[in-house]
């Protein structure tokens, strides 16, 4: 997978609202009403990961979910995390 430059990086976030661009990676959070709700968003990204065979860089802090996508083999951002990251917006709209 061929490492993506800042350009073509920086076109490809104009269709995702609410990520950006630093530290070599893609970068977004959410907030949902608790603990629950965030968890259960977090299990439904881990299977699409695993699916996709990318895995995001995460934390949780009760209900905030913070994501970072790079891939570590290609060191930046890649195709596979826009498409990761189109995957989680799918299931952020999913559920509201």
């Amino acid at each position: 997978m061929k490492k993506m430059n800042e350009e073509e990086i920086y076109k490809k976030l104009e269709d995702l609202q609410g990520w950006e661009f630093k530290d070599d990676a893609i970068h977004t959070s959410f907030q949902f009403e608790n603990f629950k709700e965030a968890f259960s968003v977090m299990v439904r990204i881990a299977f699409e990961a695993e699916a996709q065979d990318h895995h995001p860089d995460w934390s949780n802090v009760y209900n905030e979910l913070q994501i970072s996508l790079s891939t570590h083999d290609a060191g930046g951002v890649t195709e596979k995390d826009f498409s990761l990251a189109k995957t989680i917006e799918g299931i952020i709209d999913a559920g509201e």
